[in-house]
């Protein structure tokens, strides 16, 4: 609900003149980009993920395997990206395409 001294604005999309609290929330909604794993769950940070194949790390020299958990994630500018810590290896960058939500 709008207080009394809410200002309005006019908005184009719905072609109503709505409180300017209301509009401002619904944009940062539409700014938000929700990222999903590999099975469309929604990540979030400090989530924790499972690698669902094994993957070769470019620099490491090193594979991790299926079933690794990546623990504590942090979500990127990039929706099909997540940045991660793992024991061995530090500034490890996974697409959301390889992980499933734990």
């Amino acid at each position: 609900m709008a207080d009394d001294n809410d200002d309005y604005v006019y908005d184009e999309a719905t072609g109503e003149w709505r409180p300017a609290s209301e509009v401002a929330a619904a944009a940062a909604a539409a700014e938000r980009v929700e990222v999903r794993d590999a099975a469309g769950n929604i990540l979030a940070d400090g989530d924790s993920v499972v690698l669902i194949k094994d993957l070769k790390v470019k620099g490491a020299g090193q594979t991790l395997k299926q079933g690794t958990v990546i623990r504590t994630i942090r979500l990127t500018d990039n929706p099909e990206e997540i940045d991660c810590r793992h024991d061995a290896i530090k500034g490890l960058v996974l697409r959301t395409e390889f992980v499933r939500k734990r």
